[in-house]
């Protein structure tokens, strides 16, 4: 589930305000009364915690049980929850599962206890439906390493109902702010209490030059790396695809740029991108082809749909989906996973830049654009095979992503520039899907056939896709000579 909600600090002598008069509320249920008890688990250096992630078992009120919550953006938080079971010494695999990207196989262990005595408002509208909690929290907590480490507050928090939106959270918040309760600094209660040993990731400062460039975009994709792991595991729609693209612009970005970002020292860890893209892309390409086929089917004249086809493409795809998802979690609870994980967190808190870096991104980096936009023109300028198309395709998305590592300096002409580029990269996408698709359509015409069923339908798509492969390189010349050179100096 998710949840949108907001902290506050409550003063002393600070009280709530009336809430019942605001637009689109009809009444306020409550107070109700609720004491609960949690205990937070974390590696012994605080990493979830550092990572803006609570993973908590609480007894009392009525969510009792384990708690997952994962940053989403805002006041916006992902949380997954499983029922408190009888063992509270570690917590439940599946969620222990979720945060290795942070773990990396180090012990999850009690690092807090908190109580809370809880009074629980409920905004509802005309009909009944949920709008807004707002509670009242007496905390007192204490750090389990630091016995020592106790402490005491109050605080509001605010939670979105089902039927409520963010003007009402910023209404309740303008109430709260005219009585002296203000936004806390804390997401949650474990960082208020352990705020002294969380020490943020200090921003980059905009200083205009070659490596604060390059620095911001790589932190922007291991950002992404790290979000979409939890969501690779649990089979979210097209996870794998976004995590993939993150590593792939990561080692591009790496690769583009290596006389900003020491090539020399970045060269094993591009290695290790290459290996856990391709992990992905065994897993990607099974979706992708399962979920195009099941389209073009659904687009056939009925006429043209012979036997059993969604069943015959669920036998096949099904097993392949089940045997690269495990493949893909094998891999991400790996060792060599997590020591790919310390290498980037290792590049993005030392980078090792070059004497270049400290130049002015306007100057440098175009020079690394333009050998990447001529690394792409040999490549097209010898299309002549799939293969060759291919190449030109990769080509095309290195160029695309120096493009967009370079885009907060240069501003339109590079957004446009990239628009452009992506039609060319699509474009070529398209051949490459058809390359990739149609030996899978030959086989599952001839299972057919071998099971006693049908196989004209496949032979239909196949002559799709082989169709799709010639427009494409139809249009391919006309399509590269109008993208034209990079210029946005």
């Amino acid at each position: 589930m998710r949840e949108t909600e907001r902290k506050f600090e409550a003063p002393t002598g600070a009280d709530l305000p009336e809430l019942a008069d605001l637009p689109g509320v009809a009444a306020v249920a409550g107070p109700e009364q609720q004491q609960l008890e949690a205990v937070y688990y974390d590696t012994a250096d605080l990493r979830l915690a550092r990572a803006g992630l609570t993973l908590r078992r609480r007894t009392g009120g009525d969510d009792a049980g384990w708690h997952l919550k994962l940053p989403v953006d805002g006041d916006t938080r992902e949380e997954v929850r499983l029922p408190p079971g009888r063992a509270a010494k570690h917590p439940p695999r599946e969620l222990g599962s979720l945060v290795q990207v942070h773990a990396r196989g180090d012990a999850l262990s009690p690092v807090a206890r908190i109580r809370t005595d809880r009074r629980r408002w409920q905004l509802v509208d005309d009909r009944g439906a949920l709008l807004a909690e707002v509670v009242e929290d007496l905390v007192s907590a204490q750090d389990v390493v630091d016995d020592s480490n106790v402490d005491s507050w109050r605080e509001i928090e605010v939670e979105l109902g089902e039927r409520g939106d963010t003007a009402l959270l910023d209404r309740v918040e303008q109430r709260l702010n005219d009585v002296g309760i203000l936004r806390s600094t804390s997401s949650a209660k474990l960082t208020k209490l352990l705020a002294g040993r969380i020490a943020p990731t200090p921003p980059l400062e905009d200083d205009g030059t070659a490596g604060t460039v390059v620095l911001a975009y790589l932190r922007e994709q291991v950002d992404a790396l790290k979000a979409y792991d939890p969501k690779v595991r649990r089979r979210e729609e097209d996870a794998v695809h976004q995590m993939r693209v993150a590593t792939r612009r990561l080692r591009s970005a790496l690769q583009a740029f290596g006389e900003v970002v020491e090539r020399d020292e970045t060269r094993a860890l591009t290695d290790e991108l290459k290996w856990i893209a391709g992990v992905l892309g065994e897993a990607r390409d099974a979706e992708v082809l399962r979920a195009a086929f099941e389209a073009h089917v659904a687009e056939l004249p009925g006429e043209l749909v012979l036997g059993a086809v969604p069943a015959q493409l669920t036998r096949h795809f099904a097993p392949r989906e089940e045997q690269a998802h495990q493949t893909v979690v094998t891999a991400l609870d790996s060792r060599r996973y997590f020591d790919l994980l310390d290498a980037v967190d290792a590049l993005v808190a030392d980078p090792p830049l070059t004497p270049l870096a400290a130049g002015k991104a306007k100057k440098v980096l175009p020079r690394f654009v333009d050998k990447t936009y001529r690394r792409l023109k040999k490549a097209a300028d010898d299309v002549h095979d799939d293969a060759s198309l291919h190449e030109a395709r990769k080509a095309a998305k290195r160029l695309r992503y120096a493009v967009e590592t370079v885009e907060p300096v240069f501003g339109k002409p590079a957004r446009k520039y990239r628009k452009r580029l992506k039609g060319l990269q699509t474009l070529l996408g398209d051949h490459q899907d058809s390359v990739v698709a149609r030996p899978v359509l030959r086989e599952l015409g001839a299972q057919a056939h071998l099971d006693g069923e049908n196989g004209f339908t496949f032979g239909v798509l196949h002559g799709r896709e082989t169709a799709r492969a010639r427009r494409v390189e139809e249009r391919f010349p006309a399509v590269w000579a109008d993208l034209g050179r990079p210029k946005f100096r």
